[in-house]
């Protein structure tokens, strides 16, 4: 009885042994590692695609808000000339949409005219 016992578990582990063994095998032919290669690039291609679109709507928010603090969304609305000029401030949700800055006074929001075709 105890050596039919042994033999059966000196089976198992041989089965069990040659399995492992071609499935290494398998795993380590050229197709196998080229297919496992592939996989890899598009995982990598599809992070990278979605990091860049992380990116572009972060580039975007960052855009509005510096747009609305400089105030080319439309809610300062100058024209250039003198400094002296009044500027004519408002925004969309404010009870009282807009109002006029003396002339004569400077925040550091006042927009300046600038011309983009000027060398500096």
């Amino acid at each position: 009885m105890r050596r039919i016992f042994w033999m059966a578990v000196g089976a198992g582990a041989t089965v069990w042994t040659v399995n492992k063994a071609n499935r290494l095998a398998r795993s380590i032919t050229p197709g196998s590692l080229a297919d496992t290669a592939a996989q890899g690039a598009v995982e990598l291609g599809g992070a990278v695609r979605s990091f860049a679109g992380e990116v572009r709507a972060g580039m975007l928010q960052r855009e509005l808000e510096l747009n609305r603090q400089l105030g080319l969304d439309g809610s300062v609305l100058a024209l250039p000339g003198p400094q002296d000029r009044p500027v004519l401030r408002g925004t969309a949700s404010s009870a009282k949409p807009f109002e006029i800055s003396p002339a004569g006074t400077s925040t550091s929001t006042d927009i300046t005219p600038y011309d983009r075709n000027e060398d500096n």
